[in-house]
């Protein structure tokens, strides 16, 4: 039997971190995880692969569409499929190496295979029983899919097997128009698969500004895209290499059905707590199946935390890091704090597309007076000259006092242009502080630095 300071079960994002940080404040850690590698969903099947194929279908997509206007002329790129796949792969397996390199570093001890909790303080994986000091669960999460729809990974897929199909589909049904279906549906789609989205709300990304949700799906649509929205998914038939979508319209009740060779259930994702021996152990957990925790993720049995996809909040990678940084704090004895007020999320279409803080929608539920400041790529020199000019920033400012209280962007780097804004709000900056500041040109960040013009006396180049 050995002995921790800190055990934690699961070696994604959140895990690893909190594995990271725990051995830097000196506590003995270990890391319990079965898949054959570290890095757990995110590296594995989730947001590395998925944005290795983003990026190869968009060099594609560029090909075929800018470079010879650019007078890069010759004959357009054939898709080789098996070496995209293999590429997908390499990314996976130096960034799952990376994060061995790290334990190593670290002092971490990995503890291979599946981990469940007997009790209190003890930890078991395989025939071995761990003591811990303290336990932190990182367990992620795992799609959810619709009741009576058979997940074959094949012809039916989730996110994971549509990160590794034989082929590329011709025609391509996503069931859910949230981000992990439009930007794997956006992948297909530049490789010249026909995508369909069915959604079973009136607008795609559930939560979104309305105003960028609406933009965003006229770009898609421009994209070769087409969406079904209203529609609730009754069955998925599968028979003779192919399947049969079945879903009735919202509107009128009406029935119809659409061919795929391909179908992706991307209907969210639901806590993976599966054998850990929670229930026997009697940890409190929410309705909707999640690990209930207190402020400073402790779970209602000493000894035992929780953070993640396994916890109420958004499922997103860095949220889960931050989480881990916070509990590693807690346990080693100091104050650990995740803001969630400005948590960024990012989806990697192109355009991409982030927001931080509030909504519009958001705002005007609780009654609070705002002033918004909007900025047009088409009016950023370096956006034309990329031909990226669709989309724009939209900054939310307390109508009084001027101070950012979110903001959401639809463009090139979208991604990476929002952190300007979360540093700002976690300061509590004005829209006038961001206007203010020089921003070098030509660049994308110039469109925020007008955003936040236009919430004072106008944007220069509008």
């Amino acid at each position: 039997m050995s002995s921790y300071d800190v055990i934690i079960i699961g070696s994604g994002p959140g895990g690893y971190v909190c594995a990271i940080r725990c051995a830097q404040l000196g506590l003995k850690t270990a890391v319990v995880e079965g898949r054959d590698t570290l890095g757990g969903t995110c590296l594995n099947i989730g947001c590395i692969p998925s944005k290795a194929l983003l990026h190869a279908s968009h060099q594609l997509h560029e090909a075929e569409h800018n470079f010879a206007k650019m007078g890069l002329k010759g004959k357009t790129p054939s898709v080789d499929w098996k070496q995209m796949l293999a590429y997908k792969d390499d990314v996976i397996a130096q960034n799952t190496k990376g994060i061995e390199f790290l334990f190593k570093k670290n002092k971490i001890d990995w503890l291979k295979g599946w981990g469940s909790i007997p009790g209190a303080g003890k930890v078991r994986v395989g025939d071995d029983v761990h003591e811990a000091k303290h336990i932190i669960i990182a367990s992620g999460s795992t799609p959810a899919t619709l009741p009576g729809i058979e997940i074959d990974e094949k012809i039916v897929v989730t996110s994971e097997g549509a990160l590794a199909l034989g082929k590329i589909p011709k025609k391509l049904v996503v069931i859910g128009a949230g981000v992990i279906g439009l930007e794997l549906g956006s992948v297909y789609a530049r490789l010249g698969a026909e995508v369909q989205v069915i959604e079973y709300l009136d607008h795609i990304t559930p939560g979104m500004d309305a105003e960028v949700a609406k933009t965003f799906q006229r770009i898609l649509a421009k994209q070769g895209i087409s969406f079904t929205l209203g529609a609730a998914v009754q069955s998925v038939d599968t028979a003779k290499g192919g399947a049969k979508v079945t879903y009735k319209l919202r509107k009128d009740d009406s029935e119809h059905t659409v061919d795929a060779d391909t179908v992706l259930v991307a209907t969210g994702r639901k806590p993976y707590v599966d054998g850990l021996g929670l229930e026997a152990l009697g940890v409190t957990m929410t309705p909707r199946g999640q690990i209930a925790t207190d402020s400073h993720y402790a779970t209602n049995i000493k000894g035992i935390y929780a953070i993640g996809d396994a916890i109420t909040g958004p499922m997103l990678a860095h949220k889960a890091e931050d989480e881990g940084m916070a509990v590693a704090e807690v346990v080693a004895g100091k104050h650990g704090h995740v803001n969630y007020g400005v948590i960024p999320g990012v989806i990697y279409t192109h355009p991409e597309v982030s927001s931080v803080g509030a909504t519009e929608e958001t705002l005007k539920a609780e009654g609070r007076a705002y002033k918004v400041g909007k900025f047009s790529f088409m009016g950023n020199g370096r956006a034309k000259a990329n031909f990226a000019g669709d989309g724009f920033v939209k900054i939310l400012a307390d109508k009084e006092s001027d101070r950012i209280l979110g903001a959401h962007i639809i463009g090139p780097m979208a991604g990476d242009l929002i952190h300007e804004i979360c540093v700002a709000m976690e300061f509590g900056a004005s829209a006038q502080d961001l206007a203010l500041t020089c921003h070098a040109h030509p660049t994308y960040s110039e469109a925020v630095r007008e955003a936040a013009l236009a919430c004072g006396d106008g944007a220069i180049h509008a």
